[in-house]
């Protein structure tokens, strides 16, 4: 299975994939501590979570998946929403929200 298949299998299985450094309880960095505190924020509690520093196949595989350059990436239903920034907006915007109750059904 080709790291692209894994990353395939990863987001089409799980509701919500997030792909960042470091895990929930100890983000490695500000832009992934930001990433899953808008998902927590939004109820997510239990987003399924990869941490990209564990697996440098994962770390550049991910960005080719979605041909976006920087980690955090968020998943929903299997389709890329986008980094950090993008989450920011769609949270402030409540489209995230939105999104996500969406996806729960």
């Amino acid at each position: 299975m080709s790291i692209q298949d894994v990353i395939k299998d990863q987001v089409t299985k799980n509701r919500v994939a997030l792909y960042m450094k470091g895990t929930p309880d100890f983000p490695q960095c500000g832009f992934s501590a930001n990433a899953i505190g808008i998902l927590r924020a939004c109820g997510v509690d239990q987003p399924f979570t990869v941490n990209v520093l564990e697996n440098p196949e994962i770390r550049q595989g991910i960005k080719d998946y979605a041909n976006w350059p920087t980690v955090p990436q968020l998943y929903v239903n299997g389709e890329f929403v986008g980094g950090c920034d993008i989450m920011i907006e769609m949270y402030q915007s409540g489209e995230l929200q939105k999104m996500l109750e969406q996806a729960a059904v």
